[in-house]
């Protein structure tokens, strides 16, 4: 596999969707429905899940553009700083009116595990206008990343502008909704992890982490019978599986293993995810190795607090595939 890091001659990325501010408290376990605990720490960081996958993607060296919305205050600003400094282009993020930027109030446990609550704030008020707008950034993009924290409406017509432009669209289902199936038709790679993957496929079980490929052929089959060709259903610390019906026989299912870390916080290891598949997609990679890249990139995300802070280099992602 060529894990060399992407650059500038690779393909453009485009990610519209949500930047938030994390709102972070550290504490040794997550409480209980009406209890109280106290916390270990807390800090505001710059996230949300499209301004995560971005930020991810430029520090891989991908050619990464946002699409998306924050409000004219400290936490706008502090996003749009970061993005920029990952080597991301903001000039298709407006600054909204009226309205504060959003935020996700993170609770992180001592084994890195969390529970996040998020107010859309300015990301409510994306919209397909903003893709419209955006037309330009679409020109010759390889790869499109969605994202469910703006609106549906917004993310359909956004995909539909990546599959005009022929980019290949990677729709995260989360956090989870039903969509469309106008919108699963867009979409080339569906990114969900296991409980999404059973609530996309009407409740269906989802096989164990241990399964045999064999097990997962139905999965494949449902989600072509759904519009999608192609899924990534990420299995936490047991890695991932790579479902690819346009791949050649004996590659349509691939396990890809885990790589094992102490994790700190896995706020955004799912983004980080994302953004690393989308690097490597965008620099000409099949999807299952795309994906073992990936795998790497979002399991050394989780073993530092945060999210876009933490997120590693490709250097980083290759001394550990080397290794």
């Amino acid at each position: 596999m060529d894990t060399q890091a992407p650059d500038n001659q690779a393909g453009r990325i485009i990610v519209v969707g949500s930047l938030n501010a994390d709102l972070t408290i550290y504490t040794r376990r997550l409480p209980a429905p009406g209890e109280t605990l106290h916390g270990e720490g807390f800090t505001v960081n710059p996230g949300g899940k499209s301004a995560n996958q971005a930020v991810a993607a430029g520090k891989l060296g991908g050619n990464v553009a946002l699409v998306g919305a924050v409000g004219r205050d400290a936490n706008g600003t502090m996003l749009l700083e970061s993005c920029a400094a990952a080597g991301v282009d903001v000039s298709q993020v407006r600054r909204a009116e009226g309205v504060e930027t959003g935020v996700a109030v993170v609770t992180v446990d001592a084994h890195g595990e969390n529970s996040i609550v998020i107010s859309a704030g300015a990301n409510g008020t994306l919209s397909p206008a903003d893709v419209e707008a955006a037309a330009a950034a679409f020109e010759g993009a390889a790869v499109l990343c969605l994202c469910l924290e703006v609106g549906l409406e917004t993310v359909e017509a956004a995909a539909r502008a990546g599959a005009d432009a022929g980019a290949k669209v990677l729709l995260n289902l989360s956090p989870y909704a039903p969509i469309p199936a106008s919108l699963a038709r867009l979409s080339d790679v569906l990114l969900v992890n296991a409980h999404e993957a059973s609530q996309f496929l009407g409740g269906e079980r989802i096989p164990e982490p241990d399964a045999e490929a064999s097990a997962w052929e139905p999965v494949l089959e449902h989600l072509v019978a759904r519009g999608l060709p192609s899924a990534v259903v990420t299995l936490g610390a047991e890695g991932s599986v790579v479902l690819d019906s346009t791949a050649e026989t004996g590659k349509r299912i691939v396990r890809i293993s885990p790589t094992r870390v102490d994790a700190v916080d896995t706020t955004g290891a799912g983004d980080a995810f994302t953004g690393g598949l989308a690097a490597r997609l965008a620099a000409g990679d099949a999807l299952a190795d795309a994906a073992a890249f990936a795998s790497v990139g979002a399991a050394l995300a989780a073993t530092r607090k945060g999210t876009q802070a933490a997120y590693p280099d490709a250097a980083a992602v290759n001394a550990r595939l080397n290794a």
